[in-house]
């Protein structure tokens, strides 16, 4: 980094220690406008649910060491009213005291209100109960949704108006979202689309917030609302604004990807990054918001569908909130360099002109004053020797060169200064010991048992209305004696089915999230001559989070059948009583707390065993330090984990990758979540894993250090 970088560098550090002032945010063709002032922004994208208010300080104050200016969080009204008109802003879903720990920081905020959200978070963000409401079409001209929709977007605004949080009022917030990527669905709506997209945006600019609102990947955003780009290359891809008055803005740059069970991670590199933030800029962009700058975890069951615990964990920060080298470090010189000529950027004219067949400079030039170039070498494999201004300069492959005076290169987007850093796990103790540990088999139930009676096979998720994961199918059959080798036959368009014939386990199958339609498990099972109770259970691992005409889909087993060896078929799929059990035993008698402990018989785990739907509890002490602790459950098959009661998300070790490893293995149990002494640990286990190998370890990072500059500041 040169004299010049480092300068800027430390300016930007003690003009942010005066803390974020507010005022009036407009904007024009150019940029928004913070008290009269044209801003270059760089955002991070940090949730404040998938950490704990114990970290949100830690990982604010990386993402402004970063060069970060603004946080940008969506808001998650399925954990704020999961009753109608009960709400919650405690713990993890305190919103204000997170955006306060961001303006006592100095930085800025984006509230992306949606509510639909999509994120990889169950339901898109929506509460569940708002499938139950009559007659309702969830993102069209539908008035039901559109009275639910109203109804929370104003408690959020009217809470942070009441907080004095908006910029209008000398708080943080500088810009507001509505509604989230609805042109990737609008045209299903037909013509209930269209004037939804205009109502949203009414609505919204009439709550009066004195601050900008966006509409992201919505080109006919109506004005005054900004429409914005999404996605990895938005200097390539983005039409740009809908009039000539908006600003170019870029609401999710992904510096990574989502993974799901049985993918493999997303790795992008700083230098693909750095790339495309200089490009944007280059073209008139004036806000990107890195999405994620932290990912962090999805705690309890707020996955959706398919979508792993540890979320985005290739951001600049990791899962743990570990600074990730060499993304971060690179990224925040970048930031340096840009708002090192950002005046000239912003206030200049702007001109561009080829260098070469894959060669391009864009130039921004203030009259008798500044210039600021970038010269950009679009050939992937190659050096480029260019001249620019009787200058010659050698171009890096696939690189953005940085000319904040027209003349001295001071970034190029493909050399990377900052020097990698790798994950090291200390492993703190094992849990080899059978004594410490206690189980408990799940009960089964028969049909005789349920309470819950019907003719046909219910649809899952409006039997349990997600309350679980789980839905029991029962029914009773008692074979005709010519019925040999028997096989049952289920489609499922859940994510996992397992059948169990008279109590004992039958076979499972699952589904992926790339597979179109139903799932088929075909597990031969042992009937005797009397009646046979069969039970299957049906799981979801997530609901789906994205697409149109989310209240209308359909999860749970759609046919069952059972065929014998002579071609004769029993199907149980309609016209056959069936009995039904939302959840698990132990889930309704909250046994991964530690006062519900005592409702069930615990017993011995003698050695390791393969007994699906078994509950495993512990104790054990914390790792001394303050490194980040892990889970490593590499041993176990597919479940849930609680630590003192509080779910550190679902696992599914079972589900492999292409290459034959499981998609995540470490399981974050933040520092928040645990006492010095006497921690108790559940784990429900699902398909028979072995809790006696694993273990409980701590993380950090090593080489966290930049290599030094080749430049010296003058003396």
């Amino acid at each position: 980094m040169g004299w010049w970088l480092s300068w800027v560098v430390l300016t930007v550090a003690v003009i942010r220690d005066i803390g974020v002032r507010g005022g009036d945010v407009t904007y024009d063709g150019r940029s928004l406008i913070i008290d009269g002032q044209r801003k270059i922004l760089f955002s991070g994208s940090i949730h404040y649910p998938r950490s704990t208010p114990e970290m949100w300080p830690s990982l604010v104050a990386k993402a402004r060491e970063g060069g970060v200016d603004v946080i940008q969080t969506y808001v998650f009204w399925n954990l704020h009213e999961p009753k109608p008109g009960e709400y919650d802003f405690s713990g993890r879903n305190d919103l204000v005291r997170f955006i306060k720990e961001i303006q006592a920081q100095g930085l800025y905020v984006c509230l992306r209100i949606g509510p639909f959200i999509e994120s990889e978070w169950t339901y898109g963000g929506f509460p569940f109960w708002l499938h139950d409401v009559p007659d309702i079409v969830y993102r069209s001209d539908n008035e039901p949704f559109k009275f639910y929709m109203q109804n929370f977007t104003t408690k959020i605004v009217n809470m942070m108006k009441s907080e004095g949080l908006y910029a209008s009022q000398g708080g943080p917030i500088i810009l507001s979202q509505i509604e989230n990527e609805y042109q990737n669905v609008e045209a299903a709506f037909r013509d209930k689309g269209p004037p939804y997209v205009i109502w949203a945006a009414k609505m919204a600019v009439e709550l009066q917030t004195g601050v900008p609102w966006v509409m992201c990947k919505q080109t006919d955003a109506p004005d005054p609302v900004i429409n914005t780009c999404n996605g990895m290359r938005c200097g390539e891809t983005f039409g740009g604004p809908n009039s000539p008055t908006k600003p170019s803005l870029w609401t999710e740059n992904w510096t990574s990807f989502y993974q799901v069970y049985g993918g493999e991670p997303y790795i992008r590199s700083a230098e693909d990054i750095a790339f495309h933030v200089t490009l944007f800029i280059a073209k008139n962009g004036s806000y990107i918001n890195y999405y994620m700058f932290h990912g962090g975890t999805n705690f309890g069951r707020t996955a959706s569908a398919y979508v792993i615990t540890s979320y985005y964990d290739q951001a600049p920060l990791d899962e743990y909130g570990l600074i990730r080298q060499p993304k971060w470090g690179h990224l925040k010189e970048l930031h340096a360099a840009i708002k090192s000529c950002s005046t000239t950027i912003l206030e200049g004219v702007q001109s561009n002109f080829s260098l070469g067949q894959l060669q391009q400079a864009y130039i921004f030039e203030e009259e008798g004053a500044g210039c600021a170039a970038f010269l950009v070498n679009n050939d992937q494999k190659n050096n480029a020797t260019v001249e620019f201004r009787n200058i010659t300069f050698e171009l890096l492959p696939k690189s953005i060169s940085i000319l904040p005076d027209c003349e001295n290169i001071i970034f190029n987007t493909a050399k990377v200064n900052a020097k990698g850093n790798e994950i090291t796990r200390t492993s703190s103790q094992l849990f080899d010991d059978a004594d410490r540990w206690e189980a408990y088999t799940d009960v089964i139930p028969k049909f005789a048992d349920t309470n819950l009676k019907s003719d046909t096979l219910l649809e899952h998720m409006n039997t349990t209305k997600d309350k679980s994961d789980y839905l029991w199918y029962t029914f009773s059959f008692q074979p005709n004696s010519s019925c040999t080798e028997p096989v049952l036959h289920v489609e499922s368009l859940a994510h996992v089915a397992s059948a169990f014939v008279n109590n004992k386990y039958a076979g499972s199958a699952h589904g992926s999230k790339d597979a179109k339609g139903p799932f088929t498990m075909e597990a031969p099972i042992v009937l005797n001559d009397q009646m046979n109770n069969i039970s299957i259970l049906s799981t979801m691992v997530g609901l789906q989070d994205s697409g149109a005409f989310l209240e209308r889909r359909y999860a749970g087993l759609t046919r069952v059948e059972i065929r014998c060896a002579q071609q004769e078929i029993y199907n149980f799929t309609n016209n056959y009583e069936w009995g039904y059990q939302a959840g698990l035993s132990g889930e309704s008698l909250n046994i991964y707390m530690r006062e519900h402990l005592d409702n069930i018989e615990w017993s011995e785990v003698v050695s390791a065993t393969d007994q699906p739907l078994s509950w495993f509890k512990i104790e054990f002490d914390s790792p001394t330090g303050n490194d980040p602790v892990v889970l490593n459950l590499s041993t176990m098959g597919k479940g849930e984990a609680w630590v003192n009661g509080q779910s550190i998300g679902r696992y599914w070790l079972s589900f492999l990758t292409s290459k034959g490893q499981p998609s995540q293995t470490l399981y974050h149990i933040p520092r928040a979540f645990l006492n010095s002494a006497g921690n108790l640990l559940v784990l429900l286990e699902e398909s028979g894993g072995d809790p006696l190998h694993i273990s409980l370890d701590t993380v950090s990072r090593t080489g966290l250090q930049e290599h030094a500059s080749r430049y010296h500041p003058p003396q």
